[in-house]
C-alpha cells in the first residue's frame, strides 16, 4: 500500500512538473509580441486599400476578363484577405543597457481567427462564420517590425450559414474578427499576441 501511495505521489509530481514547465517555457521568451496595425479589405483587387473596418462582400460581380461582361456580370467569391504588422520588442531593456540580438527574432508560423458579435450571439455556422486556424510563416527581425498578409475570410465561409443567407438578402451581419498569431524566438520559446479587427457581412455594391 505504502509503494501504491507513493507511485501514485511521484505520478503527481511528474505530472504537475511537465505542466508547470510548459508553462514557464511559453512565458519565459525575453521578448513578447504587440501589433502595430491590423488591417483587412475586401478580396476583389480593386476594393482599395486595407482599412480597420472592413467590408466583407459575400458576392461580387465580375465584369471582367471575358467571358464576364458589365451587362452579363460573373457572380464571384473572393476570400478577404488581412494584414498585420508585428514587433517583437523585449520585456526587459535593462535601464537602456540592453540590445536585442538574433536569439531575439521572432519567427511567426500560424494564426487563429474567430468572430464574435457585440449583441453575444456567437454561435458558429449560426450565427458567426466557423473559426478557422491558418499558416503564416515569417520572421521579425530583433528590433524591427515586419508586416504579414494572411487569409482574414475564407471563400468556404462565404458558401456556408450564415453568410450564404445574406446573397439574397439586405440584412448585415456585424462581427469582431478576433485573431491570434503564435511564433517562436530563436531559443524556441513560444510568444503570442492577439488583436481585433471589425468584418461586417453583407452583399455589398459592386465597384
Amino acid at each position: 500500500m505504502r509503494n501504491a501511495v507513493r507511485l501514485i505521489t511521484l505520478a503527481g509530481f511528474v505530472a504537475g512538473s511537465v505542466s508547470c514547465g510548459d508553462v514557464v517555457r511559453n512565458g519565459s521568451s525575453p521578448v513578447y509580441l504587440t501589433i502595430v496595425s491590423l488591417l483587412g479589405s475586401r478580396g476583389n483587387v480593386t476594393a482599395g486599400q486595407p482599412t480597420s473596418v472592413v467590408l466583407s462582400d459575400v458576392l461580387t460581380n465580375v465584369t471582367s476578363p471575358t467571358p464576364c461582361t458589365p451587362t452579363t456580370p460573373c457572380p464571384t467569391i473572393f476570400d478577404d484577405p488581412g494584414v498585420v504588422t508585428l514587433r517583437a520588442p523585449l520585456k526587459n531593456l535593462g535601464n537602456g543597457t540592453l540590445s536585442p540580438t538574433s536569439n531575439n527574432d521572432v519567427t511567426i508560423s500560424r494564426y487563429h481567427v474567430e468572430y464574435i458579435r457585440a449583441d453575444g450571439r456567437n454561435t458558429p455556422g449560426v450565427d458567426v462564420p466557423y473559426p478557422f486556424d491558418g499558416a503564416v510563416t515569417g520572421t521579425i527581425v530583433a528590433g524591427t517590425q515586419t508586416s504579414f498578409t494572411f487569409e482574414l475570410v475564407r471563400h468556404v465561409a462565404k458558401q456556408e450559414s450564415p453568410l450564404v443567407q445574406l446573397v439574397r438578402s439586405s440584412n448585415i451581419i456585424t462581427t469582431i474578427a478576433r485573431v491570434s498569431f503564435y511564433g517562436q524566438d530563436r531559443t524556441g520559446n513560444a510568444v503570442s499576441v492577439t488583436g481585433d479587427i471589425q468584418v461586417n457581412f453583407g452583399n455589398f455594391g459592386d465597384f
